[in-house]
């Protein structure tokens, strides 16, 4: 006798189609997903930052940071839900070359919304509520990312096995998390204890500054020489390209942010030393990444006209693009500079636009199923 199982029944308006059950949205639920938490985050960020007036613009940086906060949520709770229901699997993300590059994206993920928190949350829950929401997400955000600064580059030597081809944007994803860590803890230190625990921060704060700048440099000298003298990316994982942009842009905004708070924790002539260093490095900065923009523009469009298959990787598009924006708004405070203030106008409109285009694929092919699906190109 045997027994035959029961056909599946489809979701209703073809919800996880792509799926053999709906369960299955747990199975391969991979840190890149924090990505999109990432990009929204950003968003609201930028967006509340940027030096212009415009009606509603706020209004929207909340509703931004709303999202944000929710998903990050939510897709906290389904990473969760899958160690538990699929322990293996998840514990082979790490095991994964590529894949293992993401684990710095839930840390990046925490310290946007926390800094989001700050910056437009204390709006609708309070000051206090938001600088104690805000110490508590960069200080988890801040750990982890210290962690995978180290733990990942130290997988990659001693246990994974890389062909020279094998170099790709998201090998940056786990050393700059310290770099966001920098610029958002640079609004945390007028709220530390004046003395040494604000010392302590500020000093902390560079230090990660370093950590992440250093080891960004050595990658994107990687990245560089593996576009120059290899064969192209596969076409999902052109879009990483623009990871670069990331600790470029964020180096930029923490020069920035540490430069401003300098005079609360260090003597002169340190601290106006502190501002110095903000515009002596952020316009060189700056303008190589405007440099790695067009390049990883011109990139992008001589894949799309072959084909550029929509996948998670094209948040790669809003993140990074957002450092930039507050980079350039960043540098526009400092100098006065009306160029870059309408420089960073520009930006944010691409911003924006990535940001809208990857949300709504990544909705609707979500909604289907297939994003749930293993992506050989990381796997």
């Amino acid at each position: 006798m045997t027994t035959e199982l029961a056909p599946r029944r489809p979701l209703p308006f073809g919800i996880f189609g792509d799926l053999e059950r709906p369960g299955q949205i747990f199975r391969d639920l991979g840190p890149n997903w924090f990505t999109s938490v990432m990009g929204t985050g950003i968003v609201a960020n930028a967006a509340a930052t940027l030096p212009f007036r415009v009606p509603g613009l706020h209004t929207f940086a909340l509703v931004a940071w709303v999202l944000a906060a929710a998903w990050l949520t939510v897709l906290t709770a389904a990473w969760a839900a899958g160690w538990a229901k699929h322990t293996e699997r998840a514990r082979a993300h790490a095991a994964s070359p590529a894949m293992a590059q993401f684990w710095g994206a839930p840390p990046m993920a925490l310290i946007t919304v926390g800094t989001g928190t700050l910056l437009v949350g204390r709006d609708w829950i309070g000051l206090t509520a938001a600088v104690d929401a805000d110490w508590a997400l960069w200080g988890l955000g801040a750990a982890l990312g210290l962690a995978t600064a180290c733990w990942i580059p130290v997988l990659m030597m001693t246990r994974h096995e890389f062909e020279p081809e094998a170099v790709f944007g998201g090998w940056l994803v786990p050393v700059v998390p310290p770099m966001v860590a920098a610029a958002s803890g640079a609004l945390l230190v007028p709220y530390a204890a004046a003395g040494q625990a604000r010392l302590t921060l500020l000093l902390g704060c560079y230090a990660m500054f370093g950590i992440s700048l250093f080891m960004s440099v050595i990658v994107i000298t990687l990245l560089w020489g593996r576009l120059v003298t290899q064969r192209a990316l596969p076409a999902v994982l052109v879009p990483t390209c623009w990871i670069a942009l990331g600790p470029l842009g964020q180096s930029v905004t923490a020069a920035g942010g540490l430069g401003t708070v300098a005079p609360l924790a260090l003597r002169p002539p340190y601290a106006e030393g502190a501002g110095v260093l903000a515009l002596l490095y952020g316009v060189p900065a700056w303008g190589f990444a405007m440099a790695w923009l067009v390049i990883a523009a011109a990139l992008t469009v001589h894949t799309a006209r072959r084909g550029l298959p929509f996948a998670l990787t094209w948040w790669s598009f809003t993140f990074p693009v957002g450092t930039c924006v507050t980079g350039t708004i960043a540098l526009a405070d400092r100098t006065g500079d009306d160029a870059l203030r309408y420089a960073s106008a520009a930006l944010f409109a691409l911003l924006l636009a990535a940001w809208l285009t990857v949300a709504v694929r990544t909705v609707h092919d979500g909604a289907r199923g297939r994003l749930f699906l293993p992506l050989r190109a990381l796997s």
